[in-house]
């Protein structure tokens, strides 16, 4: 282990933020990281337990307590190699990831968990500092094609694993550009596009080709593609948004948060108006943004509100406020139903919990205010938690702009999905099982959110990479890639 009595000695400390008034006024990622001294300093932190209850938390299955050891030691170049044995985009994780991998760290009984995630993200920006992270080519090909059909951190996962173990790889993608989710889902302030540029040339160089415009489905069918490469792996995420049915969603002014957050992403890369909004730009400068949605997603678009210049910014949720503490004997080591805020909330936002939008009220065709009512949670005959209004609760909330981020409800039939034939899970998810991956098609393969339904970034990495074992497998009888 590090040092014995690290967790005794050593406070956590994390990294710091730029202040709100200052990162209010860019798009650019804010995270302030610890020298590299501290991070050696926090790594001590880690008790190397003799069950690591990080790992249960960890869906990538990083083995953190070993990379932990390596930085307190000062052997970065190792902690990189040990981190990529489990993970191909760290750099994504350690900014986006929620880090349940701490909330099931022993030291989170007394609210003081190691700082894995900050840990993992110096590691991997030490090893691009320091040219640690290079291109790993396969010595020699298989001759067997594969297409794979998304290029979200699963799909990219999933290709370069592919692509080390020989096989001649190409990436569909249907956007301009390269990375799905990350690439216009997440805002720059998070997470900037460069981390996917480098990442996408580092798989060019290890023999993956990326076909961006390339709908499939639309541009391309599915058939071509069978007909073309061996095997046909589906990533195409969950795309399908859950709607809010009420008086008055047609007005102008009420959105989806993944027909908003793409434009501002499309001008921080430079894309004109034309090109960023070709079906009209969504701007919260001047107005009453009311996100209608607790989630990540959410957040990013009160971040992403705030530093457009609305005049105001609330959350609404349909659930109740958590507690402020979890209670440690209930839940450790699982992820915790407690109060969080974001960076985005902090910066200014209005949350209210257990509220119901009824209406939408318009002038001259504009959403103008939203009739709302409060909600609470009781328990129906069949035991289920049912929700119900709570008399002469109503309230308005004036509203210019109205942002639906509501979750997922999966992926999107029409197209891809529909022309691969495949079966469907009773959630409308690509029916695979994780011991496989297999659909079934004979020869397409599912992971991702698209088989899992709406995820986090690291269990589709994790996927991606278990896919690409089975795939391996099934083109060439064994695999020594790790699932």
């Amino acid at each position: 282990m590090g040092k014995p009595t690290g967790f005794l000695e050593i406070e956590r400390r994390e990294r710091g933020y730029e202040p709100a008034e200052a990162r209010l006024k860019t798009y650019n990622e804010f995270l302030k990281p610890l020298p590299g001294q501290e991070v050696e300093q926090q790594a001590a932190r880690c008790m190397d337990c003799g069950i690591p209850f990080c790992h249960q938390g960890c869906p990538v299955n990083n083995l953190i307590p070993d990379w932990n050891n390596l930085v307190y030691r000062e052997d970065w170049r190792a902690a990189v190699e040990n981190l990529h044995s489990t993970n191909n985009f760290p750099e994504f994780t350690g900014r986006i990831c929620p880090a349940p991998c701490e909330a099931s760290c022993t030291l989170n009984i007394d609210d003081n968990p190691v700082t894995i995630k900050n840990i993992e993200c110096a590691i991997v920006d030490r090893g691009w500092e320091e040219g640690w992270i290079t291109p790993q080519p396969a010595p020699h090909g298989t001759g067997h094609r594969v297409a794979v059909v998304g290029s979200g951190p699963s799909g990219m996962a999933c290709a370069q694993q592919l692509a080390r173990a020989g096989h001649a790889v190409t990436v569909f993608e249907k956007s301009d550009r390269v990375g799905g989710l990350l690439r216009y889902g997440i805002p720059d302030f998070k997470m900037e596009k460069h981390h996917i540029d480098r990442r996408v040339r580092q798989m060019e160089a290890e023999g993956v080709i990326f076909q961006t415009g390339m709908e499939v489905g639309v541009t391309v069918s599915v058939q071509r593609l069978l007909d073309d490469y061996d095997v046909l792996v589906m990533a195409g995420g969950a795309e399908h948004p859950r709607d809010l049915e009420l008086p008055g969603r047609g007005l102008n002014g009420i959105h989806f948060a993944m027909d908003f957050l793409p434009q501002q992403n499309k001008r921080v890369a430079g894309d004109d108006e034309a090109r960023a909004a070709p079906n009209g730009t969504i701007s919260a400068k001047g107005k009453h943004v009311v996100v209608i949605g607790g989630g990540d997603t959410g957040s990013d678009c009160i971040g992403t509100s705030n530093r457009q210049g609305a005049a105001s910014v609330t959350q609404l949720e349909i659930m109740p406020q958590p507690p402020e503490r979890e209670n440690k004997a209930l839940t450790w080591p699982d992820w915790p139903l407690k109060m969080r805020t974001s960076s985005s909330q902090a910066e200014g936002c209005d949350r209210d919990f257990a509220v119901l939008t009824k209406t939408a009220r318009e002038r001259n065709g504009q959403v103008e205010a939203l009739e709302c009512v409060r909600v609470e949670w009781v328990k129906g005959a069949d035991g289920r938690m049912q929700m119900q209004e709570v008399a002469g609760s109503e309230f308005e909330l004036k509203a210019d702009l109205v942002l639906l981020a509501m979750g997922f409800l999966g992926p999107r039939q029409p197209g891809l999905v529909e022309q691969a034939g495949v079966s469907l899970d009773p959630r409308g998810n690509v029916n695979a099982t994780v011991a496989d991956y297999q659909t079934s098609a004979r020869g397409v393969f599912s992971c991702g959110d698209m088989r899992r339904g709406q995820s986090l970034v690291v269990w589709a990495i994790r996927e991606g990479r278990q896919c690409a074992r089975a795939v391996d497998e099934f083109l060439t009888g064994r695999s020594d890639l790790p699932r």
